[in-house]
């Protein structure tokens, strides 16, 4: 199981309790389960997420984190009838955090991936979601708030890298996007340039 640097004990124990994020608001999903064992969470994953796709502010991700979407609330929800998938935090357009799954633990938000040789990211990553898509620059607010979350993990596990799920995923899944401004993460993250994705520095 993974286990955060210091835990108990200076800025990284004062940060997360039992992997969970002292500054987010908790909300507990059932879909996680344990991660391999002696494999460290040291990869963090960026997505960005809409439900339904484009529209903001409801409580739609919510529901589908936590295993209670109505199927039959809009047309375009049929297809994720009984879709298991979480993550481990959610960064609402406002800058409200989430956190859904225990650091400590393998959220459901990779699918099938690999980075840098090593398949099955779920394993070994730490997945945050942005609301937002594709076709729109994300908010100042979000930003603020990804730069301090990073921060914090970078403190309290042993991250070695980042990537977008674009990357994990080549061909299969777009987000975060285009429009997703790496360089701002880079910068703040303290993280040198090769634990980037090429094409992000």
């Amino acid at each position: 199981m993974s286990r955060a640097k210091g835990r108990g004990d200076g800025a990284a124990g004062a940060l997360f309790d039992q992997g969970w994020y002292r500054h987010a608001l908790r909300r507990p999903s059932p879909h996680w389960d344990a991660r391999p064992a002696g494999v460290d969470a040291d990869l963090l994953v960026l997505h960005s997420i809409s439900l339904p796709a484009g529209e903001f502010g409801g409580g739609f991700i919510d529901d589908l984190f936590l295993g209670a979407l109505d199927h039959r609330a809009r047309p375009e929800f049929a297809e994720l009838e009984g879709l298991r998938v979480s993550a481990h935090f959610l960064i609402r357009r406002d800058g409200a955090l989430l956190q859904y799954v225990s650091c400590d633990q393998r959220a459901w938000h990779a699918g099938a991936s690999s980075f840098r040789g090593r398949a099955r990211c779920n394993d070994f990553s730490i997945g945050i979601e942005l609301e937002g898509t594709d076709a729109m620059p994300f908010e100042p607010a979000q930003y603020d708030s990804l730069v301090a979350l990073v921060s914090a993990l970078i403190q309290a596990y042993p991250i070695k890298a980042m990537a977008g799920h674009s990357d994990i995923a080549p061909g299969r899944k777009t987000d975060p996007g285009p429009l997703f401004d790496w360089p701002v993460i880079r910068r703040a993250s303290g993280l040198a340039a090769s634990a980037f994705p090429s094409h992000e520095g």
